[in-house]
């Protein structure tokens, strides 16, 4: 592997990916078909996604992104960038008028994931074609779309950011294999700017990108270009979009933490600064290059612990105990792989592992820039390994990033099964590709049984909020046609009730409602009478609970027996609640708080 694949001239295969889209496309539409007719979204964040875009068309602000509906009467800032609303809300406009506004939005919930979706495959196929040939950069899709977890981002419904974030890795990794690197840097560097403007969660993989083109300037001085425009564009790209979705009232308010603010953009305007006045040093010794780096980063976080010091830690810092206890501690995505289930840690590790094995045989069989190469990429492996070790939704960024190495391993293997000549030797080979494309497929055949054959309380009240008939049941008539008011309810279901009735929420699970959080909590675990204070003080009309979902029985565990949601669940509801029948009534409960 010496040869300079990237002046190959064979057939690119984006006709092929495009043919594999399009089928992924029709599985996953299909499978959703009943999720779409009833509006069944697979996460409340999915839900208030659409709410912020409808509330976008109805006319609110371009720079007000707060849900007036919670926590009433002021209402939650989100921390959401417009971003993500414009490409749903561009599809809704566009398809209005020849589909209704309903329709429109059905549309725009099935056109717009799938459409990342077909950027990720045409960008990942591409950079494997270019490393490769066809039949990898085939294989790599494949490898792709069998990830786990990696294609429930993208499949109707699923409007929230993380498939974005999927596609600026995806683009970036590409973008640091081309040949310019003014412009490979610069459109590195714009990928992931416009990842970090949707979440702060991709940052582990902004500093790998940085770290291989650091690397790329310490080990060849000519090459120092990468860096400079990546991180160039990267502070220029950050600051355009702050500016074009925050306006000047993000200038004088509050500087959270959970999203792009000033301490950050001064943070990535001082590195750039400083990473650029070296880029016209000549050359120097490596110790001295290290230490220079190193005081640009010293200078960088100074600038952000000087704006705001509160921001060098976890942006959930400031989360009341109680919230994080109950409600941020639950939220799986958010957990290290060690928490998780065993059958998961067992089977996750597993297709982690032989994506890192893959590339590490890659950097054993290359030579020359292709060495090199591939030890840039087990360096960007390596940290979305790190990363999704102690943020689980971050396992996908290993998926579209170890997906070429698997597509290398599963090519040559198909190779192999076709240069065999007995049904043994064939039989290994088709096993071997199965394995390289679903390794974890064993552990989740076998994962049953390891369980105990009698589920516990804990198991039973586990139903997420898509399979529970609650989400759903928020829409009978009974409970839509109620008197608008406030309703105060877990946090699952209280999106459901924006979504399909016109009644507000005190809370959901978005931790810049930290105080009305904190009140939800408390009141479902203290006893009726101090519940009634809290729920009396919020000016709820109306109290909701679900019984499937986890959270119902973790906050009746934890306030114990004599608790209002322990009372609720046994339907033993206080004197001061009455029931309001509901058409089915083993969904959701609700209940009007009476005035006297």
């Amino acid at each position: 592997m010496t040869s300079d694949r990237r002046l190959r001239h064979d057939r690119r295969p984006s006709v092929a990916v495009f043919v594999l889209w399009l089928a992924a496309s029709i599985v996953l539409a299909f499978m959703a078909r009943s999720y779409l007719e009833q509006l069944r979204f697979a996460d409340a964040d999915d839900v208030i996604r659409l709410l912020q875009v409808r509330d976008l068309l109805a006319g609110q602000s371009w720079w007000d992104v707060t849900q007036y509906r919670i926590a009433p009467p002021e209402g939650v800032a989100m921390h959401w960038s417009r971003l993500v609303d414009v490409p749903l809300a561009l599809v809704m406009l566009a398809l209005e008028p020849l589909l209704g506004s309903a329709r429109a939005e059905l549309a725009a919930l099935v056109i717009v994931p799938l459409g990342i979706l077909l950027v990720i495959m045409q960008v990942v196929g591409r950079l494997a074609w270019r490393l490769f040939d066809r039949t990898t950069a085939i294989m790599a899709c494949f490898a792709l779309l069998l990830w786990p977890l990696l294609l429930v981002e993208m499949q109707p419904l699923r409007i929230d950011h993380h498939a974005w974030q999927i596609a600026a890795v995806a683009v970036a990794l590409w973008a640091i294999s081309w040949r310019e690197p003014i412009r490979g840097g610069t459109v590195a560097g714009l990928a992931m700017a416009i990842g970090a403007s949707i979440s702060l969660e991709i940052l582990p993989m902004t500093a790998a990108f940085g770290l291989v083109l650091f690397l790329r300037w310490a080990v060849d001085y000519r090459q120092r270009v990468w860096l400079v425009c990546y991180m160039q564009s990267l502070a220029v790209t950050l600051i355009a979009i702050f500016a074009l979705t925050k306006g000047a009232g993000a200038l004088t308010g509050p500087a959270y933490c959970d999203a792009i603010t000033l301490p950050h953009i001064g943070f990535f305007a001082v590195a750039a600064l400083g990473t650029s006045v070296l880029g016209r040093m000549q050359r120097v010794t490596l110790p001295l290059f290290v230490l220079l780096f190193a005081a640009v980063g010293a200078l960088a976080a100074g600038a952000m612990a000087l704006a705001a010091p509160q921001c060098i830690a976890s942006p959930f810092g400031s989360l009341d105990p109680l919230v994080r206890e109950l409600w941020y501690a639950n939220v799986r995505e958010g957990t290290p792989i060690w928490q998780q289930d065993a059958h998961i840690i067992v089977g996750k590790s597993l297709h982690m592992l032989l994506a890192l094995g893959a590339t590490v045989a890659l950097v054993l069989r290359s030579r020359d820039w292709l060495r090199q190469w591939w030890i840039e990429y087990t360096l960007v492996l390596l940290v979305a390994l790190l990363a999704a070790m102690m943020t689980h939704r971050s396992f996908y960024y290993v998926g579209v990033v170890g997906c070429v190495p698997l597509g290398w391993l599963a090519a040559s293997m198909l190779a192999r099964l076709r240069r065999s000549g007995g049904p043994l030797p064939s039989l290994g080979a088709a096993v071997g590709i199965y394995l390289v494309l679903m390794p974890s497929a064993p552990v989740n055949i076998l994962a049953p049984l390891l369980r105990d054959s009698a589920p516990t309380r804990e198991q039973v009240a586990t139903a997420p909020i898509r399979s529970s008939a609650c989400g759903l049941s928020v829409r009978q008539t009974d409970l839509a046609r109620l008197e608008p008011g406030v309703v105060f309810a877990q946090f699952d279901i209280g999106p459901f009730f924006l979504l399909n009735t016109p009644h507000k929420v005190v809370a959901t699970g978005h931790h810049r409602a930290d105080a009305a959080m904190r009140d939800v909590l408390q009141a479902f675990t203290a006893s009726p009478d101090e519940a009634r204070a809290i729920v009396e003080r919020r000016g709820a009309d109306y109290l909701a609970i679900c019984p499937e979902v986890a959270e119902a029985r973790n906050l009746a565990d934890y306030g114990g027996s004599q608790s209002l949601m322990a009372r609720l669940l046994a339907d033993d509801a206080p004197g001061w609640l009455e029931k309001i029948p509901s058409e089915d009534a083993g969904a959701i409960r609700v209940w009007r708080v009476r005035p006297d």
